[in-house]
């Protein structure tokens, strides 16, 4: 009962674009849960100065087991390595998420070979679905018709946009091949062409958009 009213409290929350605050998701397993400090602080104020977002620009820490999450719309998760869930983690991201939560998972290079494995325990009744460049999320505020755009090469290989989705809503998004959170961290770190960090940005005011609207 007590999760289920989380849940009300979450899709309320989320219906109001004013004062939110977005949380990164802490991690077990060794993997850098902390990557990119800068990057969704500098996302959420291109957000507020763009899209007329109103989100505290401090984001917040809170760990994969703890009730906390339930206080966010919006989690976002980063790094490079391992990916660890107990169960009574992973059943409460699932009950998050299921309530009307939403996280963004961004592969900073070498997470997705982890990450599989763990989120089959969120989600043992569901499969990875990759999304179209037709999905809303790519449509605005910024157009992308070609889908996920690619911000680092790494490998070289082709970004994707993975999801799981529950009653049509997309509850999780994971992006790899992409790095998008590089492209949001200030310019120095990875001195981005501009243009390559404002496609970025904009990517990310798309998720931001899509997360705080459905």
């Amino acid at each position: 009962m007590v999760r289920r009213y989380l849940g009300v409290v979450l899709l309320i929350a989320a219906s109001n674009l004013c004062a939110q605050q977005v949380a990164v998701l802490k991690y077990g397993g060794g993997g850098d849960w902390y990557a990119n400090p800068t990057a969704l602080p500098n996302l959420i104020q291109f957000c507020n100065a763009n899209i007329e977002t109103d989100i505290n620009t401090a984001s917040a820490t809170v760990g994969v087991g703890e009730s906390s999450i339930f206080e966010y719309p919006m989690l976002h998760m980063t790094g490079h390595g391992n990916v660890i869930f107990t169960a009574e983690e992973a059943m409460n991201l699932r009950t998050y998420l299921l309530g009307g939560g939403f996280l963004h998972i961004d592969d900073n290079y070498g997470m997705a070979e982890f990450l599989d494995k763990e989120l089959r325990k969120v989600f043992p009744d569901r499969q990875w679905e990759e999304l179209g460049a037709d999905h809303p999320i790519f449509q605005e505020p910024y157009s992308f018709p070609d889908g996920l755009p690619k911000i680092h090469e790494h490998d070289g290989e082709r970004p994707q946009a993975m999801g799981y989705f529950h009653e049509g809503r997309l509850v999780l998004l994971f992006t790899t091949e992409s790095d998008l959170g590089d492209g949001w961290e200030d310019p120095e770190v990875h001195n981005d062409p501009e243009a390559v960090r404002l496609k970025a940005l904009q990517m990310g005011a798309n998720i931001i958009n899509y997360a705080f609207k459905n």
